[in-house]
């Protein structure tokens, strides 16, 4: 039965892929199947013909733009419960060429995780058995799988100490694998910095299935993983990380003003006094239509807080009516999911965020009061979606810009998030093209030379990969890649061509191969 069912998937890839010759053959996709049955359980396997193929595909995919009826989607699903699974993986798919893609929680902006823009045949790794999350609370760390999600980490800590917790992002559903292999920053980012600047070592299947840590792997490997995007370097399958210290309170607030109560003045305050604030206040800024809504996270108590925004951010006219004081694990779904969650709702895996699309910038000098009129402007028009600003400097300005090839640390005021959402009842073109009008109008009030982005707001309208004699060219991969990472770009390409020369993991926007010369 299970043989049928794989030539059945098998044909009607083959009728779907046979004019493109660069493909794998048919025989070889054949041979990468059977290579994985001998090597894995086949209830760890899902074909295209399984019943449960689409269901386990559907399960993390969070845009459904990015799956349609011409999606590319994957030969087979591989989801490993061991490290020995993912090693078999890589070495059934390097004997039968087939390319490897790698989900963790499968946020990524452009679905790349999960199918190609491009027909070729490839494999998904979906790392969501592989989650478990192990808390030293007496070394202060903690031990993470890839498949895990930031909820499911902060929930595990918070068990294990309420003084205690991880520096990452605000989304729960988010996976680990990706967001540290981005950078990944939330609401601790002023105290604490990025999540990979708390990241200790790592575990890494290589493009020759080697299982490696953080000496093995070697010094510029290690440094590549931690933030030069998911899918270039190899599988990483764990991380060990760094906990930081929270104290028992913590005071979330959420104030919003419209155009009307003085929206444009506050923001042009707001973006010149967040960054240079205490380092254990952080205020972010959702605008959208005709408002501004603040949303903030002070680590300590009310009563101190009141007397330092009084001083320093008066014009937000905070007041004790606004703090909600509350633990740290607390906060976690106040703010993305709202007041009414509970603690317990940041473990759930399956939520949607629709049809959307998504780009960023970063800010490095203030933009004038006219330029907020017009932004505001902006977000009136009837398709317009939102502009969401985190405040950097503090802890996450403090590293210099190669310290990890996340470079946005020294100089950035705020990083900016774009995005637009639509129904399914519409195809989206009209929300698409607000946001490149958008991104074009905010040319002049943002970084250049180049124009910096963050790879966790992955965009693939910023470039993608050419490959020329099977190789990704880098001069084509430039072109997104120095948005990304500004000057470590060219140090990552040389991490690429030392742990994976013939770029076997690859895709739309992966870092290509250079060689050094001897």
């Amino acid at each position: 039965m299970a043989s049928s069912s794989r030539s059945l998937a098998l044909a009607l890839l083959f009728s779907f892929l046979s004019c493109y010759a660069s493909v794998p053959s048919l025989a070889s996709s054949d041979g990468f199947l059977q290579c994985l049955s001998a090597a894995i359980p086949n209830e760890l396997l899902y074909t295209q013909s399984s019943p449960s193929f689409t269901p386990v595909l559907l399960s993390a995919v969070r845009n459904p733009r990015l799956f349609t009826n011409t999606t590319v989607k994957p030969l087979v699903i591989v989801t490993p419960t061991s490290a020995p699974h993912v090693q078999s993986a890589v070495v059934c798919g390097r004997r039968h060429d087939v390319r490897i893609r790698v989900r963790s929680g499968g946020h990524d902006y452009e679905g790349l995780s999960y199918r190609s823009e491009r027909p070729e045949v490839f494999a998904v790794v979906d790392l969501n058995k592989m989650r478990s999350v192990t808390v030293n609370q007496a070394a202060g760390t903690a031990s993470i799988d890839s498949g895990a999600t930031l909820g499911e980490v902060y929930y595990a800590v918070s068990k294990a100490s309420k003084q205690l917790a991880f520096a990452a992002g605000l989304c729960p559903t988010i996976g680990v694998g990706g967001h540290l292999s981005g950078g990944g920053f939330g609401m601790l980012l002023r105290k604490y910095g990025a999540a990979i600047d708390s990241v200790l070592d790592a575990t890494l299947v290589d493009a020759e299935g080697r299982l490696l840590d953080k000496k093995a792997m070697g010094r510029d490997v290690f440094w590549a993983i931690r933030g030069g995007g998911g899918e270039s370097f190899g599988i990483v399958l764990s991380w060990k990380v760094k906990l930081v210290p929270v104290p028992p309170t913590v005071t979330m607030f959420k104030v919003a003003k419209t155009v009307n109560e003085g929206a444009v003045d506050i923001l042009t305050k707001w973006q010149v006094v967040a960054p240079a604030l205490p380092e254990d206040l952080f205020i972010r800024v959702v605008v959208q239509k005709d408002a501004a809504e603040f949303q903030s996270m002070y680590l300590g108590t009310c009563d101190a807080l009141l007397p330092l925004m009084g001083s320093r951010f008066p014009e937000l006219g905070l007041n004790r009516t606004h703090c909600n004081e509350m633990t740290w694990i607390q906060s976690v779904p106040y703010i993305y999911l709202g007041s009414t969650a509970s603690v317990e709702d940041i473990l759930n895996r399956t939520t949607s965020d629709g049809f959307s699309k998504a780009t960023s910038d970063y800010v490095l000098q203030p933009i004038p009061k006219d330029g907020w009129i017009k932004i505001f402007d902006f977000l009136a028009q009837p398709t317009a979606g939102i502009m969401i600003a985190d405040p950097y400097g503090g802890k996450i300005s403090g590293f210099p810009e190669s310290a990890t090839p996340f470079p946005h640390r020294g100089g950035v005021l705020f990083n900016i998030q774009y995005m637009n959402f639509w129904p399914a009842t519409t195809n989206g073109s009209a929300q698409t093209k607000w946001l490149k009008d958008f991104y074009a109008f905010m040319t002049p009030y943002v970084s250049s030379n180049p124009r910096q982005a963050y790879v966790n707001y992955r965009d693939l309208d910023l470039g993608q990969n050419v490959v020329v004699g099977n190789v990704t060219s880098y001069e084509a991969a430039k072109v997104w890649g120095e948005k990304y990472y500004k000057g470590n770009f060219k140090r990552l390409t040389f991490a690429k061509g030392k742990v994976d020369p013939n770029d076997y993991f690859r895709n739309e926007q992966s870092i290509p191969p250079l060689v050094a010369r001897k």
